[in-house]
């Protein structure tokens, strides 16, 4: 009988239930601060950019007022558009210049990336360094000789004058930019491509291009950004019929002081193409810009 009562097994102790603990002091003041850190940040990049839209739209005798309570106010769109301080036709010119350049640029600059990728030859690499370097050459060094190249060309004062340059300084940053993503596609699917019967230019276009595209939308945000934004060069190359929004915007420092309404009002629209763009290609945009950095 006692062997039998010492052979059943006893029940194991239950196991004891996980204390959950909360963030320790030191972990919250970590959460702390870096909310706040980004608070920070968030308000100097954004504060800007609403003071700047605040004063677009204040009416003269608030634009030094630091109240953020007034009655909105056109008078500063209307003064620059179609106003005492037209501005449409730097404007237009600004967006004839851009578009131009972008739609020139992007498929050069994809034809020299595919072409420097895909294809060895002697002094490739010296020649994509070179390419390179000119990025590094102050643009006041080398407006003189622009400058001097269309005078005597009788471009002085054009688009087209505007647009060459604007290609020199585009093309070879996008060459560089567009041979990474060209690096990461995989050969095998241009060599599927000429098995079908593929041409070269058929297979850049139906193949190639299309895996491409985030890059390619990279290089259009980057084209039209640096042409829109160009201030150095139409202040040489440009006199009255080429000057573009940028440069314009130094006639509303008059004698009598700068028009500091009209100056936002006209920052504003700046501002405007370039945050349109970038709504429009913001996923494709995200994409490139990792798409490039691992093969």
């Amino acid at each position: 009988m006692t062997d039998t009562l010492e052979s059943v097994p006893t029940a194991a102790p239950p196991a004891p239930k996980a204390v959950r603990r909360g963030p320790s002091p030191l972990g919250r003041a970590g959460s702390l601060l870096r909310l706040l850190g980004t608070l920070a940040i968030l308000f100097f990049v954004m504060f800007p950019i609403l003071w700047l839209t605040l004063t677009a739209f204040k009416p003269d005798r608030e634009v030094f007022s630091t109240s953020v309570l007034f009655r909105p106010s056109l008078d500063n769109f209307r003064a620059i558009i179609g106003g005492q301080n037209d501005l449409v036709g730097p404007m237009w010119n600004s967006v004839i210049v851009a578009v131009v350049t972008t739609v020139i640029a992007v498929p050069l600059s994809m034809l020299a990336a595919y072409g420097f990728s895909r294809y060895k030859f002697p002094g490739a690499k010296p020649i994509l360094l070179g390419i390179v370097a000119t990025q590094f050459i102050p643009g006041v060094a080398i407006a003189l000789p622009f400058l001097t190249m269309y005078r005597d060309l009788g471009l002085l004062d054009t688009h087209l004058a505007l647009i060459v340059t604007n290609l020199a300084i585009v093309v070879p940053y996008n060459t560089w930019l567009l041979k990474g993503f060209v690096d990461g596609l995989p050969v095998e699917i241009e060599e599927a491509g000429r098995l079908d019967g593929c041409g070269q230019l058929t297979l850049l276009w139906r193949v190639v291009t299309p895996l491409a595209a985030p890059g390619i939308f990279v290089g259009v945000v980057f084209s039209f950004l640096l042409s829109w934004n160009e201030f150095l060069f139409p202040t040489f190359l440009a006199r009255s019929n080429a000057v573009t929004l940028p440069v314009s915007l130094m006639t509303l420092d008059q004698p009598d002081g700068v028009l500091w309404g009209q100056m936002a009002a006209a920052g504003l629209l700046v501002m405007v193409p370039m945050i349109v763009l970038a709504t429009l290609v913001r996923k494709h945009f995200a994409q490139g810009m990792t798409l490039g950095a691992v093969k």
